[in-house]
């Protein structure tokens, strides 16, 4: 912010120190840490994908509500503000890239001096391994420690399995290892407690590794409870941060399209309502949220109105009316869910809604069909733009796109939400899936 007042010649008086002041208060609440792998490169896509991009929009949406709440605008100079808010995410990702370079760089000559080994040559601790050797600013990885031999430790390199777990204390003190890391089943306590009271006479420090590599993992996550650490392995990616992000996103995209396309909507209502007798809005019964009912708002594209048990539409299917046929091609006909998104049982990004009927007939059939739920139903999705919309007339259809929402929840952020949007924008109009 100094930098764009000094381009710009303005003074750096005392409101520009208490600006600094202030948005470094919001956001250490708001933006994350620095991240420091280079285990992979780092392409412009990488870097447009960058979570700052969405946390320095949400600080610079806290400052300017303040500003306005305080009647402070005309304080600041606007060409300075403007440059600021959007050069910062700039700034700081290539802050980020010179930072682990320098870390790196230190690495290798040997200005790091922290070391590590893992107790545990199993598949946990391979993947530690592998990301310690990734980052060589964290250090040097020395090897294993394991109590297997032989066959049992198939493609180690030999040079990598420096002993057994009665080795560990005397090699950490003769050669002043940094850091331990337990990566021993949970079944292994009595080995891991007499390894803890062979450890008190070093000063490593030691670190337990859960196997969560066990579970079929959904936001797998630390967290605190009065003090108890838990670790989440099945957790919804919206929260904290990412819940309030995602729910202003949607709020503030719903209220933008409804304010460009109502006259669009007025004309299909007119339409829906000349075209055949009965309501202009279709209202049915969906799963949201935690699998709660809610009501979603559809124009009418049938000369039905089912709720109970539901036969999918299918290509010509004779309940389509004329001007429902046309909707439902070009999803015109789920404009009406946009209110949904503004009354919050929708988003607009989120695995497609099915009718109860269907949810309860494929909970029972795939597993971890309900684990959708755990977010907001959305009007577009993952599966959606990968060529799963319209009628999954199939088991295994439906599956695919069981798979494909979970992968959604397992993968989220800002910019994939973004990226739906622009395909679905893209492939509607052209895609013949839905009838």
């Amino acid at each position: 912010m100094f930098a764009c007042a000094l381009i710009y010649g303005q003074p750096i008086n005392p409101p520009y120190w208490a600006l600094a002041a202030l948005t470094f208060i919001v956001s250490s609440q708001i933006v994350s840490d620095p991240i420091l792998d280079i285990s992979s490169s780092r392409d412009m896509s990488w870097v447009m994908r960058h979570r700052i991009f969405a946390e320095w929009l949400m600080v610079s949406a806290v400052l300017l509500f303040l500003a306005f709440a305080f009647k402070v605008t005309d304080t600041f100079s606007r060409k300075v503000i403007l440059t600021w808010f959007a050069a910062t995410p700039f700034a700081v990702i290539a802050a980020q890239i010179a930072l682990r370079r320098f870390a790196a760089f230190s690495a290798l000559r040997g200005s790091i001096v922290q070391s590590h080994i893992v107790v545990g040559a199993n598949e946990c601790g391979r993947r530690l391994a592998q990301r310690l050797q990734a980052n060589p600013h964290l250090g040097t990885f020395k090897g294993f420690f394991d109590d297997r031999i032989g066959d049992r430790l198939a493609n180690l390199p030999e040079e990598q399995l420096l002993g057994t777990m009665n080795d560990v204390a005397d090699y950490v003190r003769l050669n002043g290892v940094s850091n331990i890391y337990i990566c021993l089943p949970i079944r292994a306590e009595e080995r891991v407690m007499r390894l803890m009271e062979e450890l008190r006479d070093t000063t490593a420090s030691v670190y337990f590794v859960p196997d969560i590599f066990v579970f079929d993992l959904m936001r797998a996550q630390l967290a605190d409870i009065d003090g108890i650490p838990v670790l989440a392995v099945c957790e919804t990616p919206f929260s904290g941060m990412n819940g309030v992000l995602k729910r202003a996103s949607d709020i503030a995209f719903a209220s933008i399209l409804i304010a460009l396309l109502w006259p669009l909507m007025l004309v299909i209502a007119i339409g829906v309502r000349m075209s055949s007798p009965g309501p202009i809005i279709f209202k049915q019964r969906r799963y949201g949220l935690y699998g709660e009912r809610i009501l979603v708002y559809k124009f009418r594209t049938m000369s039905v109105c089912e709720d109970g048990s539901i036969t999918q539409a299918k290509r010509d299917d004779p309940r389509v009316t004329r001007i429902g046929r046309f909707l439902r091609r070009t999803s015109l006909d789920e404009l009406p869910q946009l209110f949904n998104v503004l009354c919050g049982s929708m988003s607009l990004v989120g695995p497609r809604p099915h009718a109860v009927a269907h949810n309860e007939e494929y909970r029972k059939l795939i597993d971890g069909y309900m684990l959708r739920h755990k977010v907001r139903p959305g009007i577009t999705g993952w599966a959606q733009v990968n060529g799963l919309r319209g009628e999954t007339e199939s088991l295994e259809k439906m599956k695919r796109r069981v798979e494909y929402d979970l992968h959604y929840l397992r993968n989220w952020s800002l910019a994939l939400d973004f990226s739906i949007l622009l395909r679905t924008a893209r492939i509607v109009l052209r895609d013949r899936n839905a009838y």
